[in-house]
């Protein structure tokens, strides 16, 4: 584009620069962008800056002060009473009456007995409630900070007021977000629930013992931690909210999860919060809906603000005490619990009127643009949320969980984008399952393969995964149950038979990692357990499996069984992490691909330097097979799938195999080398030194 195009490009549209297609819609980018523009000059105006707009929690809510008078604050407009009750005070609503000032918030100060809280730590409260009607009503704090259920008397949580007399003692901090920050994120997706291989909740501590020294073992260096925010139905995997300022007592307490944290800090690890903020529980006597007696306090009133198909209410993005509940909701975990960033779960939702429910995304660009189309106060909010995170550290991470494809997701908000980190992939483990459950191996695409992989918006980063929890849901299986199935339970013991069906599920399983983690992203992403080919699906206590917890657990047991072969799939991915590790391939430009060859189903391509040869063909191996390399000289193998550690038939002797370049041009490259490339396996090789 031309010095003379770069003058006509407005405030708010240098997107253009990126992706000339956008030029259509310039209007639209500079106006979500003047929107986002005037938000943040009214937050400078009224409040500080979006920065100290975003510390709601430290004045909304309960809070001991120093000589220990508890002050609390609630937002309740159409509220006409208000009263905090509770176990210390025999829950007489008439006690402890709040005032309310002209922005309809409710306050009162509970004066301590001698520097003794009136509130005792660990009991129970509640809001106290006369509503417009003339009703009464109770309702669980909103900002409340620790909410636990007991499911033999009721399902409906209880607000606990926290204040444990020993403050829970930060020990790595020394040890900053900027020096955690992952050049190559490569990402464990994890559910502290499951984690245990007994029938039963594992527990934070448990995880912090058990779960975080495999995930650094594997080289993961992000944990991405889901069902943090309490929910009051296990089995919504932690995506229907009451309380989201709690963390999830099922697990135990939150010192417990700053322990987790700042564990993982200790081993150099960045932690996410898989963050919802797409919509909340409906739940009135424990969540937020209908909380002051009306359906449009924190949503949009009647069909506009409910989601039919998570069954669940949507928030009123436009509202200014919206906004600082939930950008004070981001605040509060990374200043309370030390998280580093949050993968926003939802996000297509939220940024579409029609919320994705019975629409496709064709690509075209008029689908991302438009009043029809687009909901611009939840695109005005995602934008502020990004600016406020990177304005408050420029290290703290964010993901966007979007299918549709909204271009500029990943670009900063100084040149019209929304500003996420990354976006996930999320059309790749779409094409895998695909493959696996309708197409033979024979009819693999090597073009499609490579076009799912590569197909990602210029300068945008991208999650891949080759599954995620998604997959693993009820009704679904795990990429490894796809490949092996039934012979899962009775051939993958080394004394047992090496069938057909477990040796190409053996192979498969890593060589679809191998090429999703080097081809298709800039960071990389694994759920919990998948890594070494967790077996069966995931199904979380319900009625309708008998409130059974058998697939509601990780069987870790079956990895440390050195008898059964899981243990070369656990392998082969911690080989994989650590090789990237060296040599950096997801920090770097995206690959140049320069072979995809339909009958021998093979994919060559280059990427940070080093050479990656996949050869997909189910009983084709190819000695001398030559391929492309641009840059001359010696290589080696440092990564091959076909190893014995890893489970396969060690075809390849490395000790003799040294590859040579020949200047000759092959396939667009200046040199070739030759190689032999058995069946169902994927190579990586170096340059020598």
């Amino acid at each position: 584009m031309t010095s003379n195009q770069d003058d006509e490009i407005p405030e708010g549209a240098g997107i253009l620069r990126i992706d000339s297609w956008l030029s259509p819609f310039k209007l639209d980018l500079v106006k979500r962008h003047k929107t986002a523009i005037d938000w943040i000059d009214r937050l400078e105006r009224d409040e500080g800056g979006i920065v100290k707009f975003s510390e709601g929690y430290n004045s909304f809510g309960l809070h001991v002060l120093e000589n220990g008078d508890i002050l609390y604050r609630e937002w309740a407009p159409n509220a006409i009473d208000a009263s905090i009750i509770g176990d210390f005070n025999n829950w007489n609503r008439g006690q402890y009456r709040m005032t309310k000032d002209s922005y309809g918030v409710w306050s009162i100060t509970l004066p301590s007995n001698n520097g003794v809280s009136l509130i005792p730590h660990n009991t129970k409260i509640k809001l106290a409630l006369t509503l417009s009607n003339g009703a009464t009503a109770d309702r669980l704090p909103a900002w409340i900070k620790r909410v636990t259920q007991d499911l033999s008397v009721s399902p409906v949580y209880d607000a606990i007021f926290w204040n444990p007399p020993h403050k829970y003692e930060w020990k790595h901090d020394n040890v900053t977000r900027a020096q955690r920050h992952p050049l190559s994120a490569k990402i464990y997706e994890a559910h502290v629930g499951i984690s245990t291989s007994e029938l039963r909740v594992g527990t934070y501590n448990e995880f912090t013992r058990d779960t975080l020294p495999r995930i650094h073992k594997l080289g993961y260096n992000v944990i991405q931690l889901m069902a943090v925010m309490e929910h009051a139905y296990y089995a919504s995997f932690g995506y229907q909210v009451t309380s989201f300022f709690a963390v999830s007592s099922r697990y135990g307490t939150p010192e417990d999860l700053k322990h987790l944290i700042d564990e993982a800090h200790k081993l150099g690890m960045t932690v996410l919060l898989d963050v919802v903020h797409s919509h909340a529980c409906k739940n009135v006597l424990d969540g937020l809906n209908m909380f002051d007696g009306t359906d449009y306090q924190y949503f949009h009133g009647g069909p506009k603000g409910y989601h039919s198909l998570w069954d669940s209410r949507l928030f009123n993005y436009g509202k200014y005490e919206v906004l600082r509940f939930l950008l004070s909701n981001l605040r509060f975990y990374i200043d309370e619990y030390h998280f580093d960033g949050f993968r926003f779960d939802g996000v297509t939702s939220m940024m579409y009127t029609h919320h994705g429910i019975g629409t496709g995304f064709s690509g075209g660009y008029h689908e991302y643009f438009g009043d029809g189309n687009v909901e611009p106060e939840a695109m005005n909010y995602l934008i502020l949320a990004n600016y406020m995170l990177h304005k408050l550290d420029p290290n703290i991470i964010t993901i966007a969980e979007d299918v549709s494809g909204m271009p500029g997701l990943c670009v900063p908000m100084e040149l019209g984008g929304v500003g996420f980190d990354y976006r996930l992939a999320m059309a790749i483990p779409d094409m895998w399952i695909k493959l696996l459950k309708e197409v033979n191996d024979d009819n693999w695409d090597m073009g499609k393969i490579v076009f799912e992989l590569a197909n990602r918006r210029y300068k945008e980063k991208t999650v891949a995964y080759a599954e995620s929890h998604d997959q693993a849901l009820v009704g679904d299986k795990t990429l490894a149950f796809w490949l092996m199935d039934k012979e899962m339970y009775t051939n993958m013991s080394d004394i047992s038979e090496l069938t057909p069906i477990i040796d190409r599920g053996i192979a498969l399983h890593k060589v679809i990692r191998l090429i999703t983690h080097t081809l298709g992203g800039e960071a990389y992403l694994n759920f919990e357990g998948n890594e070494f080919g967790h077996p069966e699906w995931l199904d979380f206590p319900r009625d309708g499996n008998g409130n059974s917890f058998w697939y509601a657990r990780r069987q870790w047991n079956v990895l440390d069984d050195q008898l059964l072969r899981y243990k070369y799939l656990n392998e082969f991915d911690s080989a994989m992490q650590h090789t990237e590790g060296k040599y950096g391939w997801l920090r770097s430009e995206p690959a140049y691909v320069s072979l995809k060859h339909e009958v021998d189903k093979m994919i060559v391509f280059e990427r940070a330097g080093l050479l990656f040869i996949f050869n997909l063909h189910p009983t084709q191996s190819y000695a001398d097979y030559r391929v492309g390399v641009q840059i001359p000289g010696q290589y080696r193998i440092v990564l091959d799938s076909d190893e014995e550690k890893f489970g396969g038939h060690a075809r390849i002797d490395h000790e003799k195999s040294k590859f040579f370049t020949t200047p000759f041009a092959w396939n667009g490259r200046d040199n070739f080398i030759q190689v032999y490339i058995p069946n169902r396996v994927g190579l990586v090789l170096a340059k020598v030194d």
